[in-house]
């Protein structure tokens, strides 16, 4: 009875629903295709050259640098705290972004920014740890439309706030900072997960074969309670012949971790073609964050924000709405992808490569803004392929 009720209250629907919410909120930010013009502006009055020479470049680094010590610690403390420190990321960047002034301040803001997208990978990651394998298409699906549909939403209030209300960069600011605020309360109210893909693994039950093939047994999907009761049996019957070599390992359950890590690094490598792939993934991917980092300079140089009407918050709506309609209409693409995806990669990676030659010979900011539609349209469709 107490096993039926733990799974009933451990249902797969909240997890997912209070995921989504955060997923929502942290996505909502209406402000950000208005970065540059803020910066510019005279709310900071800073420089072109301070903005893409001192300040943006700080996100690059701080990115880069957090990433992968975000990813160990993530699964170490079982995603909920990074969320939380996302959350904690995005509200001080925002108090930063409103508040402080010059060079150095923005700077920080630049780095908490980085701190934020580096644990972006909690968002993704979480929800796995909460709910059973039978719902994990679902709830990717559910994850990631949600903060597509955010993203896309916010690009259109911000455009319409602008154009049409006349809403300054500050409020817009004022408004994704009470956006991100709601994603962290959000983030209290998630379950903390009792497992993660390295460091909490509970895969005993999927190492030990059943003691009998016509005995139903728990699996791992099952209450938590029931698997402690079932585990406490066995460990009073001895250890299983599977679970002896275990004693030989290092004691230190993190570094044993770090080695299996680096053995199954070493083991995926190995692979030539495995190795071009992500050799490509992460060349793309690098690509792609710095044209998101530095676009709106290239829009504020062909078309200054002080002199001209901006439309940036539009042509990311249209984007990101692209960017969805290419993802999805490739799983109903019937193509071999073994046979042609390769070449569908070298012909796409060419388009994109002209879209930036593009927008950089280009003086004209509509052009400008087309090839940028096609230029992340594209990428998109290849990271779908890949």
């Amino acid at each position: 009875m107490g096993c039926w009720k733990q799974e009933k209250s451990n249902t797969w629907t909240f997890p997912t629903l209070i995921l989504c919410l955060y997923g929502f909120f942290y996505m909502m930010k209406p402000s950000e295709p208005f970065l540059t013009p803020y910066l510019t502006g005279p709310d900071k009055n800073l420089t072109i050259d301070e903005v893409t020479n001192h300040i943006f470049p700080v996100w690059t680094y701080s990115y880069l640098a957090l990433l992968f010590p975000v990813f160990l610690i993530t699964d170490y403390v079982r995603y909920k705290p990074v969320l939380l420190l996302q959350g904690v990321s995005f509200i001080v960047t925002w108090l930063l972004l409103l508040f402080a002034h010059g060079v150095a301040a923005m700077q920080a803001v630049e780095f908490f920014y980085g701190m934020a997208t580096a644990t972006e990978v909690a968002y993704y990651a979480y929800i796995y740890s909460v709910v059973s394998t039978d719902h994990y298409q679902r709830v990717t699906s559910y994850c990631r439309s949600i903060t597509l549909v955010a993203a896309t939403v916010a690009a259109v209030l911000g455009q319409l706030l602008v154009s049409l209300a006349d809403v300054s960069y500050f409020h817009l600011n004022a408004i994704t900072l009470a956006s991100v605020s709601l994603a962290f309360l959000c983030s209290f109210f998630l379950p903390m997960p009792q497992k993660s893909m390295f460091f909490h693994r509970k895969d005993v039950s999927e190492t030990l074969p059943a003691p009998d093939k016509g005995v139903p047994t728990v699996g791992s999907d099952g209450p938590s309670s029931c698997q402690e009761d079932e585990g406490s049996v066995s460990a009073d019957r001895g250890p299983t012949p599977e679970q002896q070599p275990d004693n030989a390992e290092p004691h230190n359950h993190v570094l044993r971790v770090l080695v299996q890590l680096s053995k199954d690094l070493r083991d995926c490598y190995s692979s030539r073609k495995l190795l071009y792939w992500s050799l490509w993934w992460a060349l793309a991917t690098a690509g792609f964050n710095q044209v998101l980092n530095y676009i709106q300079v290239l829009w504020d140089f062909r078309a200054p924000s002080h002199s001209s009407a901006v439309y940036n918050g539009a042509v990311e709506a249209i984007a990101t709405f692209l960017s969805s309609v290419t993802s999805f209409v490739v799983q109903y693409m019937k193509i071999n992808w073994d046979l042609f995806g390769e070449l569908a990669l070298g012909i796409f990676s060419a388009i994109d490569a002209g879209s930036l030659l593009l927008m950089h010979f280009t003086t004209n900011i509509w052009a400008c803004y087309a090839s940028y539609l096609i230029f992340k349209a594209c990428y998109m469709l290849l990271i779908t392929i890949a």
